[in-house]
């Protein structure tokens, strides 16, 4: 067996997914915490939510920046999950690096804490909650001749509720449409064809799926959507599904500094999406301050607002990436060369890892999820209001971010609303 897995010098590849809708997640954990468990627990949150928004924008920038003209969507929270839940097998600088990669100080949180937090997270994200769907795992598909430590089992499992699934990989064709059908069922038929083209070294892949779908608190009517421009650049422009409300009080924030508008819509389920709509042309000045200073900034200078009229085109976009090129810019190298030590996965210095991929999907329509065949002809009286008008047109390029509590669920950045 030992002679087997060293010959065959394998791969270990890391499919991270996502599908997604809109969210809303995070309750309690089980049984009776002490006050000293809660002050911990407070503590290692607040950490984690700072952690979350640290990887989430320096991610985010190295995305945005290799294609800026287009579509960006992504869960922050699907490859962190997967990033740790392999650091679970790492050792040495290895392991240092991914965890570093994601933002943890390893001076200020042990590497025990770092896991148990995202058991807490995962396990107050699975509760079941009403008028919302979602689902959130990981896996593992384990070549039929590979051993696994039992240590990293245990801890796949206990921390991570890992599903193992033994796997011949010696029939790739097979292996790849097990893998694209489990992936495909746990996201209810979003994603599909997540792995393409397997490396014949491959011996293993690990998974992190997501899926949401909720609904806005306050829909958009059907009948109130319609066909407005949306400007790509300057003064080119596309005619987009435009969905419209008027009179809605909301919270809002005019950021002058960074010229740009800030609002929040709430989801059943208790979750948020935060929209930021940068003034024409100072896209970048704002992605270049996404910090995540700015992001409580801005939570915190929320205040609600009456909204006279506010105007969000119906989307559907997707991003598919292979992250390898993008986490080595983040500090994460080691793992994807022949200098990786993942021994606690097997016992041997032989695995690295070949592939990151990532897809995420995000559908916004007027009941925040499911697509509504319905487009009416906008008709609007002459408003007999004095004084000036509020009105929040999202007619250009702007930034989407999912949020439950302080975690970021998913970011992304709408560049054209008919990209998909």
């Amino acid at each position: 067996m030992g002679e087997r897995v060293e010959r065959m010098s394998p791969l270990l590849a890391l499919g991270l997914l996502v599908a997604g809708f809109c969210p809303a997640v995070l309750c309690h954990s089980p049984g009776t915490p002490t006050p000293d468990t809660l002050t911990r627990q407070a503590a290692n949150t607040l950490r984690f939510a700072s952690n979350n928004a640290d990887f989430t924008f320096s991610l985010y920038k190295q995305l945005a920046s290799r294609s800026p003209q287009e579509n960006v969507v992504f869960s922050p929270l699907s490859i962190s999950t997967a990033l740790a839940f392999l650091a679970l097998g790492a050792h040495n600088t290895t392991r240092m690096e991914l965890l570093q990669g994601l933002k943890f100080n390893l001076s200020q949180i042990t590497e025990a804490e770092i896991h148990q937090g995202f058991q807490h997270l995962l396990r107050t994200l699975s509760q079941p909650r009403d008028q919302l769907q979602l689902s959130i795992g990981n896996a593992m598909f384990v070549s039929d001749d590979l051993e696994l430590m039992t240590m990293f089992t245990q801890d796949a499992q206990s921390l991570y509720e890992a599903q193992t699934f033994t796997t011949n990989f010696q029939d790739l064709d097979a292996a790849e449409k097990s893998i694209n059908d489990y992936v495909k069922e746990k996201t209810q038929g979003k994603i599909v064809d997540l792995i393409k083209g397997l490396d014949p070294q491959t011996v293993m892949v690990l998974l992190n799926y997501i899926f949401f779908k909720a609904k806005w608190m306050t829909p958009f009517h059907p009948i109130d959507t319609f066909e407005a421009r949306f400007y790509l650049s300057g003064e080119k422009w596309i005619k987009v599904p435009m969905m419209s409300t008027e009179d809605l009080p909301i919270p809002y924030f005019r950021d002058k500094a960074l010229s740009c508008t800030v609002i929040q819509l709430d989801y059943a389920g208790n979750a948020s999406a935060l929209f930021i709509l940068p003034d024409s042309g100072k896209m970048q000045k704002v992605e270049a301050m996404l910090l995540p200073g700015t992001l409580k900034r801005w939570r915190n200078s929320l205040q609600m607002k009456w909204i006279d009229e506010l105007y969000l085109p119906k989307f559907c976009i997707s991003s598919d990436f292979n992250l390898k090129d993008v986490l080595g810019q983040l500090g994460i190298r080691e793992v994807f060369s022949k200098q990786a030590d993942l021994s606690g996965v097997t016992g041997y210095k032989n695995l690295m890892v070949s592939k990151v991929i990532h897809k995420a999907l995000l559908d916004v329509t007027e009941k925040g999820t499911e697509a509504v065949a319905a487009t009416g002809v906008k008709m609007v009286l002459t408003s007999a209001k004095i004084g000036a008008r509020t009105i929040v047109n999202f007619n250009r390029p702007f930034l989407m971010a999912i949020v439950r509590g302080d975690v970021i669920l998913f970011m992304s950045k709408v560049t054209n609303p008919k990209q998909t």
